[in-house]
């Protein structure tokens, strides 16, 4: 059966994981399910699913998907999960998987193959993702040759519009479902884990250890991500700086606005003066002349 390996690795009765129904393909032309689910548990993974025949199969990826078509990163394929583990986020407290897993992408994809199954078998299957972080044209081929167990893969990303040199896994490291990060899904389903400076009592203590590698990559993404600039947005610094110089300059353009108009309500309260004293009229024409007018002015 699809799903044994799946039962016979967990116990489902400390396990919030769930058990699985049988199979179901679905019809030619539906649209397949797939996601990616980042899982801290021993070590840091994204578990890379895609839906066939009715389960999810399933790869391993240490170091997440990559975006640029030169990186080739390896996918060890492990055993078919249900459909229904393609939305699971949560702990899982003790035994096989233990630690923390939260859904870092979803979305439908599309086999760019004839035969699925013939395809895995002979250990190259070409697909197109449309996810939330991940698009376009990918690839999963197996490596090893004859003499290797089957279970070692490469998964990569092939030159398109959606392909390029952008870190994906640090620049969107947070769940697609709950908009979270491990603390926030530790804090919601057991809320007196999460603490740096205390041990929680009665939590097993695999547990914990996963706690404190939780804290620990979650710095490890703030030291990245403040380290690492944004593909597409390299000029961003520099158009930064130019607003930052422009934003430097506007104090004195205000300054000089201000000015301006200091020296403008000046020249308006000498007007306002001028107008305001008595002027003796200038006497004009004949009357300038006349010796009336320069008794006058006298």
């Amino acid at each position: 059966m699809p799903l044994d390996k799946y039962r016979a690795k967990r116990n489902f009765e400390v396990s919030p994981e769930p058990r699985g129904k049988a199979p179901k393909p679905k019809g030619k032309g539906k649209p397949l399910f797939f996601c990616v689910q980042k899982h801290l548990a021993s070590h840091l993974h994204y578990d890379f699913r895609l839906e066939h025949d009715g389960v999810l199969l399933s790869w391993a990826v240490p170091k997440g998907p990559s975006l640029d078509p030169s990186v080739k990163r390896l996918a060890m394929h492990v055993e078919d999960h249900p459909l229904e583990y393609g939305t699971f986020e949560g702990i899982i407290p003790e035994g096989y998987g233990a630690g923390i897993v939260l859904l870092w992408d979803e979305g439908t994809w599309e086999p760019l193959v004839d035969d699925v199954s013939a395809a895995i078998k002979k250990g190259d299957l070409k697909l197109r993702l449309n996810g939330v972080k991940l698009k376009g044209s990918w690839a999963l081929i197996r490596t090893g040759g004859s003499s290797s167990d089957g279970r070692s893969w490469l998964l990569l990303k092939h030159r398109d519009e959606w392909s390029g040199p952008l870190d994906i896994a640090v620049f969107a490291p947070l769940s697609v479902k709950s908009g979270g990060n491990f603390s926030d899904v530790i804090s919601k389903e057991a809320p007196s884990l999460w603490q740096s400076n205390r041990k929680a009592k009665g939590a097993p203590a695999d547990l914990l250890k996963v706690v404190e590698r939780a804290v620990a990559h979650e710095q490890e993404l703030k030291q990245g991500a403040a380290q690492s600039p944004r593909t597409g947005n390299a000029a961003e610094p520099d158009a930064k700086q130019s607003r930052r110089s422009g934003n430097a300059a506007e104090p004195d353009a205000k300054k000089s606005r201000r000015s301006g108009n200091a020296a403008k309500a000046d020249a308006t309260k000498a007007s306002a003066k001028a107008r305001s004293t008595p002027r003796t009229p200038a006497a004009s024409g004949r009357a300038a002349r006349s010796p009336a007018a320069r008794n006058r002015s006298r």
